[in-house]
């Protein structure tokens, strides 16, 4: 058995009460960030099988300045955005061997099931999906959530460029007014069902240290 199928089948103590993958939101500011390759570094370390739904960043900003200045509707914005994150699934699986792009539920499988860091490049099972809103209420944050409902996931980390508090706690409805995760978010959470964590500078150590076993770290949602 190779090192990367012994990775994807470890059990973290700290979450071992839960199956299934880790859903890890990847927040587009911090794919722009000096801090993006000791991120991908703990993830690659990390013993769990893992999912990364990158943000849109800059791609998804860009569209939002285009909707303003061109006047295309949210639909159409919509299903951009979600091209936004399609490319950007693409340039971080480009930059650590083992990790891989996946559209749908059964290729990020697939790819777990080999030992891969999958990576969801969300077009192909969003864009014609009528449960979901097509607004700019909905971003990479929520899409994070419902993926992680369907995959199963034991946990949903959000991973944020920002510094966060040291606090073991807080609502969902609060990093919403915040401006911290999206509109969306909060009832998004209550369907999900599945525990969320935040994550923010600096975290990267006790992140995989939490995927080992030790204690786990973040802020937790509720």
């Amino acid at each position: 058995m190779t090192g990367r199928a012994l990775r994807a089948n470890a059990e973290p103590a700290s979450l071992a009460g839960r199956r299934g993958p880790i859903v890890l939101k990847l927040g587009g500011s911090v794919i722009r960030s000096a801090e993006l390759p000791s991120w991908l570094d703990a993830i690659a370390a990390a013993h769990a099988p893992i999912v990364v739904v990158p943000g849109g960043g800059a791609l998804a900003d860009e569209v939002r300045a285009c909707q303003a200045k061109l006047g295309f509707g949210d639909p159409a914005a919509h299903r951009m955005a979600l091209l936004a994150m399609d490319q950007l699934a693409w340039a971080v699986a480009g930059l650590r061997q083992g990790f891989q792009v996946g559209a749908t539920e059964e290729d990020l499988h697939g790819a777990l099931e080999r030992g891969l860091v999958a990576v969801w490049a969300p077009y192909a099972l969003i864009a014609e999906r009528t449960d979901i809103e097509e607004s700019w209420r909905i971003t990479s944050d929520s899409l994070a959530l419902w993926l992680a409902r369907r995959l199963g996931a034991r946990a949903c980390y959000l991973i944020k460029s920002i510094a966060r508090r040291q606090q073991k706690r807080t609502s969902a409805a609060q990093l919403a007014r915040d401006g911290i995760v999206d509109e969306a978010f909060p009832s998004m959470f209550a369907e999900a069902s599945v525990p969320a964590v935040l994550l923010g500078r600096g975290d990267q150590p006790g992140f995989a240290a939490a995927l080992s076993g030790a204690d786990p770290i973040g802020t937790e949602i509720d």
